[in-house]
């Protein structure tokens, strides 16, 4: 069974949807490891480690979450950890364009961006196809190494 860390990053205290997040993601057969809320980025790299997670997944909805990710990628690359990195919920205060926050968290190195209208089965497809992605990947990178 596939783990995924899900949390709620920095001050914001908003629980529902982390929540409903777990019980979806519980339902298409991950094993989840819900932080619950106010989270440090410290301690999704440290659960990640912990459980030997193959994805971390980030919600926001008091909008700052651009100060709460600031340098959080870099965490992940010093910890060496090679996980899939997803955030959504209502990213930015005042946010006129979401393709404008999307643009602003690929930059801060996530895989996925998600606004708070977001059908948790979509996130829920993309994490499907963006880990059996990375297995395809990993698998021929074994056998290139088995053959050498």
């Amino acid at each position: 069974m596939r783990t995924v860390i899900l949390g709620v990053i920095g001050s914001d205290a908003h629980v529902v949807g982390i929540t409903i997040l777990e019980r979806a993601f519980e339902a298409a057969g991950f094993n989840v490891v819900n932080l619950g809320v106010q989270s440090s980025q410290s301690e999704f790299i440290d659960a990640a480690d912990e459980h030997d997670a193959e994805a971390i997944l980030v919600s926001s909805l008091y909008g700052h979450a651009e100060q709460d990710c600031q340098g959080f990628q870099q965490q992940i690359n010093e910890a060496g950890l090679d996980v899939t990195t997803y955030i959504g919920g209502n990213l930015a205060v005042g946010q006129d364009s979401f393709e404008e926050t999307r643009e602003t968290f690929k930059a801060l190195g996530f895989d996925r961006v998600f606004n708070s209208e977001t059908d948790p089965e979509e996130a829920i497809e993309a994490l499907k196809a963006d880990l059996g992605h990375r297995s395809r990947e990993e698998a021929s990178s074994e056998k290139v190494q088995l053959g050498s």
